[in-house]
């Protein structure tokens, strides 16, 4: 497996300097098509670029589909904030980031590094749901919500070799609908970021870092209260603070 996987990602030489540039142009690419205003096929380059999870048998596209899913939802996050925030230093700050999440973060296999690739996708992901889809019907942003945190949430379970990964994922995932089909009848936004983005930001972080720190033996009943706190604080000052009537903002 170790040699399979250093023939697919070089360690070192000119094929490792050849896979980090062709990485490194993606983003570049992307960004380029979204100035000259040609969004459709800065998505397909993105789309393109996983070929690989269809150069299998048909039987096993759901599950390199699944295993690639936080990649996807992160690369088409970034295309639609640049798309819908045409200043070009915000555009070249997400490029920017683009490139860190294909050459840094991405390639990294260790439980930190999982962990917070978890939530990064996690949170454009929903992010970029409801920019895109504001005003798509509701059932379709439950339907997205559930996708973006049934994966993410099985991508950080699947580093630590959680014996219940699925189920926890599923529930997560349920949760995340749920609270989509109460919060999208009051839809609202602080600056680009959507209530339902925020509290499932906050609680999913919450639980995410406790879980995190349980595994590491580090969490204490202190620091566990702190977390707790904090997570029903934010989400008093979230409801207290909201306009609850019928509408989106």
């Amino acid at each position: 497996m170790k040699l399979l996987v250093s023939k697919i990602k070089p360690a070192f030489g000119f094929a490792h300097v050849a896979h980090v540039g062709l990485s490194a142009l993606l983003p570049l690419a992307v960004y380029i098509l979204v100035r000259i205003e040609l969004e459709q096929a800065a998505l397909a380059i993105i789309l393109l670029s996983k070929w690989r999870m269809l150069a299998v048998q048909p039987r096993f596209w759901w599950a390199h589909i699944r295993a690639n899913a936080v990649d996807i939802i992160v690369g088409l996050s970034i295309l639609a904030f640049m798309v819908n925030i045409p200043d070009v230093s915000w555009q070249l700050v997400w490029t920017g980031m683009y490139v860190l999440w294909l050459l840094f973060l991405k390639p990294r296999t260790d439980i930190l590094g999982i962990s917070l690739q978890a939530f990064i996708g996690h949170i454009f992901g929903l992010s970029a749901l409801y920019i895109v889809w504001n005003d798509a019907p509701l059932a379709v942003l439950i339907a997205g919500t559930w996708f973006i945190a049934y994966v993410t949430a099985r991508h950080f379970f699947t580093s630590f070799e959680e014996p219940y990964t699925s189920l926890f994922a599923h529930f997560w995932g349920y949760f995340a609908a749920s609270l989509t089909w109460v919060l999208g009848h009051y839809l609202l936004y602080y600056g680009v970021l959507s209530q339902p983005a925020l509290l499932l930001t906050v609680i999913g972080y919450g639980m995410g870092a406790m879980y995190y720190l349980d595994h590491k033996n580090k969490l204490s009943k202190l620091l566990r209260r702190e977390f707790i706190f904090i997570m029903i604080a934010i989400i008093l000052i979230v409801i207290i603070q909201a306009d609850w009537t019928d509408k989106v903002i």
